[in-house]
């Protein structure tokens, strides 16, 4: 190859390395990213999980309230097993940790269920209100989520389907009230971690890849 030839090759690899330099970098594996808009899926996935860790927040709260009343810990719980077990969760020999563990793991599901709605509802009407308006907001919005589960669902429902009324009856409204708004203002004061920050990684420059001599051909 004679020098001419080889320093045309130079050149033409040259100006093909500067067009690749000039080429905007795409990530093809996931097109659209970030998601421009409200990331539905994101908020369904976080108000999920927020609404779990709501519902810890609001059965602590009443395990360690209920003895200060003469109740055992787990009463909450073993009255909402009503729901599927009927009055037999009543019954004093009813203990099996198991029972009591299935009935644990369906209040926290349901506040799972809960929170994604909350979440939803809170993060599109009332994302950019102060702190104030959205304690309110989310106080009310755990007493209205009481008043429809208890009065508007539960209060006919479990006597059509088991033939008593036990969880309306033997929990306290004001206890019953009091739950709901700790699970709604965990969930509040958990809402910074529901803001979406998508990852966007940093790619290198082609030409920093290069061989310093390429790269001051490139330059010059």
């Amino acid at each position: 190859m004679d020098e001419n030839t080889r320093n045309e090759l130079i050149r033409k690899h040259l100006e093909a390395v500067r067009l690749l330099q000039q080429t905007p970098v795409t990530d093809s594996a996931s097109p659209g990213w970030p998601p421009q808009g409200y990331y539905l899926l994101w908020h369904v996935v976080i108000g999920m999980m927020l609404g779990f860790i709501g519902a810890m927040v609001s059965l602590g709260f009443n395990m360690i309230a209920a003895p200060l009343f003469g109740q055992p810990a787990l009463k909450l719980i073993r009255v909402y097993l009503t729901f599927p077990m009927g009055e037999a969760a009543l019954d004093p020999a009813v203990t099996d940790a198991n029972i009591l563990g299935v009935g644990c793991f369906l209040y926290l599901a349901t506040g799972a269920l809960h929170g994604v709605v909350f979440h939803l509802v809170m993060s599109i009407y009332f994302g950019q209100l102060s702190v104030m308006k959205r304690f309110f907001i989310a106080g009310g919005m755990g007493l209205l989520l009481w008043l429809v589960s208890f009065y508007g669902v539960l209060s006919w429902l479990q006597p059509m389907l088991l033939g008593g009324n036990w969880i309306i009856e033997l929990i306290p409204w004001w206890v019953a009230a009091l739950t709901h708004l700790a699970f709604a203002w965990t969930m509040l004061a958990l809402q910074h971690w529901a803001k979406f920050e998508p990852y966007i990684q940093q790619r290198d420059n082609p030409a920093d890849q290069l061989p310093d001599s390429v790269r001051m051909g490139i330059d010059s």
